[in-house]
């Protein structure tokens, strides 16, 4: 933890500064947004229709099926979103960020870098952690309209809702601090997936067992974090008695 702490300082210190080195940006950024994009959008499809299964019964019972969609689309939007696509990255990316960065760590890549006069946080770690802050935020809106579109199919087609109903509900329930929470702690998700990842990479020794160990010391203290962070961020940005209704 101290490691990350370290190096998302040093992170800081040189987005100031502006030293990004943009082809290794670019190619983490599509590793990070389009490769995880089916695995998201697949898994936002079945969460909104579990989701709509588990709720839209009850609701029914109680004369209130036309407020499903707005139910689904605050719980999309505040919580299911972020978090998991925050625990998708995590696995997928924050296990491949250690992985590689460890890799280079134990066979000398990075101490040949520093040779060579090229700085491993400009060229290995911020890539990476602009990758996440920009393409997590994008994964989790994608994730919420898939997730909603998996809802409205199930509400309409096992439950008879209407279409148009499951819509409007949504879009009574929602606004635009919804939204704006949602991509803020997916951005900051990132920001603790990134850093962690990278930092648990840079400190790996051990050859091939450290690389394990580094890997999934990574993914479960990402995850540990994001679920953490999730509930102070969920605190200080939905304290209070305030409805959604209104």
């Amino acid at each position: 933890m101290l490691a990350a702490f370290f190096v998302g300082g040093q992170v800081i210190n040189h987005l100031i500064q502006r030293k990004i080195h943009r082809r290794n940006t670019l190619e983490q950024m599509a590793l990070v947004g389009p490769d995880s994009l089916f695995i998201a959008l697949l898994t936002a499809v079945f969460v909104g229709a579990v989701f709509t299964i588990q709720v839209v019964r009850e609701f029914i019972n109680f004369g209130a099926g036309n407020l499903v969609g707005g139910v689904l689309a605050l719980a999309l939007t505040r919580e299911l979103s972020p978090v998991l696509t925050a625990v998708i990255l995590a696995g997928r990316i924050g296990s491949a960020f250690a992985a590689e960065i460890g890799t280079m760590r134990v066979t000398e890549q990075i101490d040949a870098m520093l040779v060579l006069k090229t700085d491993p946080i400009d060229y290995l770690v911020i890539p990476r952690v602009i990758a996440c802050l920009l393409m997590l935020p994008i994964l989790t809106l994608l994730f919420l309209i898939t997730g909603m579109i998996g809802g409205m199919m199930v509400a309409t087609s096992l439950y008879q809702l209407s279409g148009s109903q499951f819509i409007g509900s949504a879009r009574n329930f929602l606004h635009v601090w919804d939204i704006f929470s949602a991509i803020v702690k997916s951005s900051f998700f990132g920001l603790l997936i990134s850093v962690i990842g990278c930092s648990w990479g840079l400190t790996t020794d051990g050859g091939a067992k450290g690389v394990g160990q580094s890997t999934t010391t990574a993914v479960v203290t990402s995850l540990l974090l994001i679920f953490i962070s999730n509930f102070f961020l969920s605190w200080l940005m939905f304290q209070g008695t305030d409805s959604a209704l209104n």
